[in-house]
């Protein structure tokens, strides 16, 4: 991938899963400020993208004609080779089950298996398109990710209040009984921490809660292994930003995914965070990432809080959490 350069026309080349949310993301790249184009002839492509003059999104997947994920892979490759655009490859996917259901809501067909069942042709079309979804910049799960949520995450990622140069750092918090997030580059496990569910008190409760925090860094390896992630992810991060890598997941799972898990990823979006309000200061911190958070189980049960993507640089301390924390009796 080719880290943004100054003045150079932005380029999106969407593809991904029928019923995988295209459409949804090429509008709201539309609404950001680019050109959108949906399917051409994988013939124009490379033509079509050296003679814009704006910021450009192109949808390419199994329905565009001469579709090849190999051929689509090497196009990409020589256009970053053009110093004035800044190519991006975006992949649109949503887990079988979903594509099943918005394939008979919509009672579409599916393009793969016009006169068949549908669960083949999403099963043909994951097998041609998996050398792009292995190459792309961002992989976007749209199985949980309400419209106007997706609206946001694209919005952050790709319209003009983002810096592109800057790597984009999604945490996402899940329980592990629905499954690892896919996207995942790290993935962290706090199931051994002591449970706020076994309390009665902070069951309903979520990680949000100040007390539920205090009650999880009472176990006493959490400050061990809170530690243990921050130095791994300390490290890692700016080696991603040298190497140009444009995003990076970094997920903490649990058994519930509401307490533990939440606790964490917020108090490592704290973290990172407020390593860049240090940078700020001029304390040597390294800045060039923005963090994003997503609480997945605390998504799918409707939870108010659950897509706070937009966190901007932390404002307080880094230890404030825990002068929170310790300010708290909880009961044991």
């Amino acid at each position: 991938m080719n880290p943004r350069r100054a003045n150079a026309l932005a380029v999106v080349i969407l593809s991904g899963l029928s019923g995988g949310g295209k459409a949804s993301i090429l509008r709201a790249l539309e609404d950001a400020g680019y050109e959108a184009v949906d399917n051409p002839p994988l013939t124009m492509l490379e033509e079509m993208i050296s003679r814009g003059d704006r910021n450009l999104a192109v949808g390419i997947d199994a329905r565009t004609r001469g579709f090849d994920a190999v051929d689509v892979l090497d196009a990409v490759a020589r256009l970053r080779g053009n110093p004035g655009l800044s190519i991006q490859l975006v992949y649109a996917w949503a887990d079988e089950s979903t594509l099943l259901r918005r394939f008979t809501e919509t009672r579409r067909r599916h393009p793969l298996a016009p006169q068949g069942v549908v669960a083949d042709g999403i099963a043909a079309e994951i097998a041609l398109t998996k050398p792009l979804r292995e190459h792309a910049d961002l992989v976007v799960d749209t199985s949980d990710l309400p419209i106007a949520s997706l609206r946001r995450l694209i919005e952050q990622h790709f319209g003009a209040g983002g810096d592109q140069a800057q790597l984009v750092v999604s945490l996402v918090s899940f329980a592990y009984p629905t499954g690892l997030p896919r996207e995942a580059d790290l993935v962290f496990d706090a199931r051994f921490l002591r449970n706020p569910h076994y309390d009665p008190i902070l069951r309903p409760r979520t990680g949000l809660d100040p007390e539920v925090g205090a009650y999880v860094e009472a176990d006493p390896d959490f400050t061990k292994f809170f530690t243990c992630v921050t130095n791994l992810v300390d490290l890692v991060l700016p080696r991603f930003v040298q190497e140009g890598k444009k995003y990076a997941t970094i997920t903490i799972g649990c058994t519930g995914g509401r307490h533990r898990s939440v606790h964490l990823i917020e108090k490592l979006a704290n973290h990172l965070t407020s390593r860049a309000a240090a940078s700020l200061a001029g304390r040597g911190a390294d800045p060039s990432w923005r963090v994003f958070v997503t609480h997945r189980e605390l998504a799918r049960g409707g939870e108010p809080d659950a897509f706070p993507l937009d966190r901007p640089v932390a404002p307080r301390d880094e230890s404030d959490l825990d002068k929170d924390a310790q300010g708290l009796s909880v009961q044991a």
